[in-house]
């Protein structure tokens, strides 16, 4: 038995088949770990979840910026736009299925050796915190009442962590930190502005959460993807796995056991 994980896969099923394929994973024994934004820009989004959900236990997911802002497009709190090519979800006939299954995944995914995440954990966080924060807002998000949390989950604010923070301001930082956060300030704040890898900024006013120097240790390497123009990172702590399939990059996918690397590039 054992456990792949893969970056963002945003609609690009076919390359997500051949990684599956050419890695010899199955389904009948081994997990295949989602770091999130199933679906968004790539030409399968809807088959892309029909897929996954298919996989039953054998697929393991976490929410990305992109899978939540679906579910606000199905509300109606944004339109849909045609780049992003989630229309046909919001047409299909099981549409309704889907985004309820959507809806009740989780933030953060956690294994005996690992924890995986769409954008990663806030550098002042521990891990208790990051497993007690993420369940909060699942809580929410798979309430009666979630629709409420979608309405009010846009905005960058705030952007620090206090233990304090209650209601809508406290679950949108959690969402911001585990769905949208690249770049800190010194001082731990997030940006959510700036997309560009670390070498194109001036690492004295943006500095990868990860890189932080008052981060909160972990004990658990933490695997995210979100971060296209990192290009991949691959540390004793933190792996970062998107690189870029939607955009012409490849679909990359790691063997936890081994830490054998599968990289399959883009078909179109």
């Amino acid at each position: 038995m054992a456990n792949y994980i893969v970056g963002d896969i945003q609609g690009c099923l076919d390359e997500l088949e051949l990684l599956l394929s050419n890695s010899h994973f199955d389904k009948q024994k081994d997990t295949l770990w989602i770091a999130g934004d199933l679906v968004a820009r790539g030409p399968k989004s809807l088959e892309t979840l029909r897929f996954v959900k298919s996989m039953g236990e054998a697929a393991k997911i976490c929410l990305g910026n992109h899978d939540l802002h679906l579910l606000a497009v199905s509300l109606g709190v944004h339109n849909a736009k045609p780049k992003d090519k989630t229309l046909p979800i919001l047409e299909a006939l099981d549409k309704a299925d889907l985004l309820d299954w959507l809806r009740h995944q989780p933030l953060l995914l956690e294994h005996d050796e690992f924890v995986v995440c769409h954008a990663g954990i806030s550098p002042q966080w521990t891990l208790e915190q990051a497993r007690v924060n993420a369940r909060e807002v699942e809580q929410q998000l798979q309430s009666d009442d979630w629709q409420a949390l979608i309405h009010n989950m846009y905005s960058n604010d705030p952007d620090f962590w206090q233990s304090e923070l209650t209601g809508f301001e406290r679950w949108r930082y959690i969402i911001n930190a585990y769905t949208r956060m690249r770049f800190c300030y010194p001082d731990g704040r997030l940006d959510m502005a700036c997309k560009l890898p670390p070498s194109d900024v001036n690492p004295l006013e943006y500095i990868p959460w990860f890189q932080l120097d008052n981060r909160v240790p972990l004990n658990k390497t933490v695997l995210f993807g979100h971060w296209a123009a990192l290009g991949g990172y691959i540390s004793e702590q933190v792996i970062g796995l998107d690189t870029g399939c939607v955009w012409g990059g490849s679909l990359t996918m790691i063997r936890w056991e081994d830490k054998k690397v599968f990289e399959q590039p883009a078909l179109g």
